[in-house]
């Protein structure tokens, strides 16, 4: 059986009481996510669901021409298969790992069956798809009004929100101070991800490290100064994070830990 303090590596799991937390445990295996694996794709018979701890997962939209951008991101807050329990086994978007690391993995029928007896379980993952919702919603929003460096700076904040504690000081880049994050990705997934031209997150990049926010090589990202990050960015980063932290802190509030 996991330990409660791995298990509570992911947020939403964090959140449930000691009994269901316990419960649901027994079924939970941790496996490793590397870069790039492909968790589902738009349409295929989903077999579990994913609770990342290190590890973040964009999900995809795909269109004929192959073009693509991101819908939502999700790291520790969340979850990933939340049309498990939605009344699908399918879904039209992929997902994708952005970010190695750890996750726990949840058989269909044992998400389902604990789902169904509408404990703290369930109200916890309808509130998290609200969150989802919002954050889909919001990726949109940015994505046709603000402009790439507002985009950029978004999608980095949300991503170093996503990163752990350990994460954050081992990913580091030489001479960076050990608290500095750093994010591997290259410009080019970022530029899928957002559903930009390349040449948009190169201009966007180039001018956050020439006012030194960032420090880009060759697939690396380190961000230097967080707080210049949050001066640029637009309210959708804002609105994302607040909705996240709202919906899990009230649920925490208002469910006994013991029950």
């Amino acid at each position: 059986m996991l330990l409660p303090n791995v298990v509570k590596q992911n947020r939403l799991l964090a959140s449930l009481p000691d009994l269901e937390l316990a419960q649901l445990s027994v079924h939970l295996e941790q496996i490793a996510l590397p870069i790039g694996k492909m968790l589902y794709e738009p349409g295929e018979q989903l077999s579990h669901a994913y609770f990342p701890t290190t590890a973040i997962v964009s999900l995809h939209y795909v269109i004929e021409s192959g073009s693509s951008a991101e819908s939502a991101g999700v790291g520790n807050e969340g979850m990933v298969g939340v049309s498990l329990f939605m009344g699908g086994n399918t879904t039209s978007s992929s997902a994708v790992v952005q970010t190695a690391g750890q996750a726990f993995r949840l058989e269909r029928h044992r998400l389902k069956e604990a789902f169904d007896q509408g404990g703290a379980l369930q109200k916890l993952l309808l509130r998290y798809t609200q969150a989802l919702m919002t954050q889909m919603s919001q990726s949109a929003v940015c994505n046709r009004h603000h402009c790439i460096e507002q985009q950029l700076c978004r999608w980095l904040l949300l991503t170093l929100d996503r990163l752990t504690p350990i994460e954050t000081a081992a990913n580091k880049i030489k001479g960076a101070h050990p608290a500095t994050p750093e994010l591997v990705i290259t410009q080019e997934l970022i530029a899928n991800m957002l559903g930009v031209r390349r040449e948009g997150i190169t201009e966007a990049a180039g001018q956050l490290q020439t006012d030194g926010l960032i420090r880009y090589r060759r697939g690396h990202i380190a961000v230097l100064q967080r707080a210049g990050l949050e001066k640029r960015v637009c309210e959708c980063y804002g609105v994302v994070k607040k909705e996240i932290d709202r919906l899990l802190t009230d649920f925490k509030s208002e469910t006994p830990r013991g029950g």
